[in-house]
């Protein structure tokens, strides 16, 4: 088995991290930097950033907290969101990202994918990849944050991609994204087996047994996580404000997370990597220490 990684994925609008559910009903979670800083002195292997409004504006704008990031935070990087060009692609690479990844302009122009692994190497280019499930064996591929429909069946595109020159695909369950319920298994296992290229499972990781789940029997060569490593760090930065209203963020419905229901359960149990490592290794299952 090769070593896994654990992957943690920001959403970025404007300034602000942002987290919501299905990719949907985005809030504020507060700083990306004091996050990312903290996921890295934390050991984390990568981080991926999303700018999660980049289509709607045709640019991605995160140039800046990559060029920012990249010179605090020693792991892979990979950057995506409104990526439709090579330029486009260069410009984040210039400004500090490993590997950039492409949904919307991948699917409306899939030479773009020849193109720019001949021009910068497959390992620099992830194809990403939001998969709704629309009948009991079929997914279809979404753009835009999952608001456009493309009638791109999900396996036939993962196997398409690897022939193009994809080096790694993002795959993102958006139908479990942000719940805490787990992983879609079924569609991590079936693009896994369908290409010879890594796949990051995301999309409703809530505890430390999903991770395992998403390992052994979704067949993934990395896991990508956001809400669980998120509300661990906001546990620690409310906690420090505790003598003061803390500053960052949607305070309601922080406050009605860590509530949790009338029985005091969350489907999302925070926690850091060091657990999830620690967990890791007693399954047996390779991790980067």
């Amino acid at each position: 088995m090769n070593t896994t990684r654990i992957i943690a994925r920001l959403d970025i609008k404007g300034p602000n991290l942002v987290k919501g559910v299905h990719l949907e009903g985005l809030r504020v979670m507060g700083d990306p930097k004091l996050f990312a800083e903290q996921y890295y002195k934390d050991g984390i292997d990568e981080m991926i950033y999303i700018d999660t409004v980049a289509s709607l504006y045709g640019r991605n704008s995160l140039t800046e907290f990559v060029n920012y990031t990249a010179q605090s935070i020693f792991v892979p990087l990979t950057v995506g969101g409104g990526v439709r060009t090579l330029d486009d692609i260069s410009s984040l690479l210039k400004a500090g990202a490993d590997k950039v990844a492409i949904n919307t302009a991948a699917i409306k122009n899939p030479e773009l994918i020849k193109e720019a692994a001949k021009k910068f190497g497959s390992q620099c280019i992830v194809i990403y990849i939001e998969a709704k499930k629309v009948s009991e064996f079929k997914y279809e591929c979404f753009t835009d944050n999952a608001r456009e429909k493309t009638g791109v069946d999900v396996f036939e595109w993962a196997r398409h991609v690897e022939q193009l020159g994809g080096g790694e695909i993002l795959l993102t369950s958006v139908d479990y994204e942000g719940t805490g319920f787990g992983f879609d298994l079924q569609l991590t296992k079936q693009v896994a087996e369908s290409v010879s290229i890594p796949v990051i499972a995301n999309g409703g990781c809530g505890n430390v047994n999903h991770i395992g789940e998403v390992i052994l029997n979704g067949k993934a060569d990395a896991v990508a996580i956001a809400s669980v490593l998120h509300y661990e760090k906001l546990v620690n930065l409310i906690k420090d404000c505790a003598t003061k209203d803390y500053q960052e963020g949607n305070i309601n419905y922080l406050k009605d997370y860590f509530k949790g229901d009338a029985l005091g359960r969350r489907n999302i149990n925070p926690m850091t990597i060091k657990q999830i490592k620690s967990y890791l290794n007693e399954k047996k299952i390779p991790c980067r220490l």
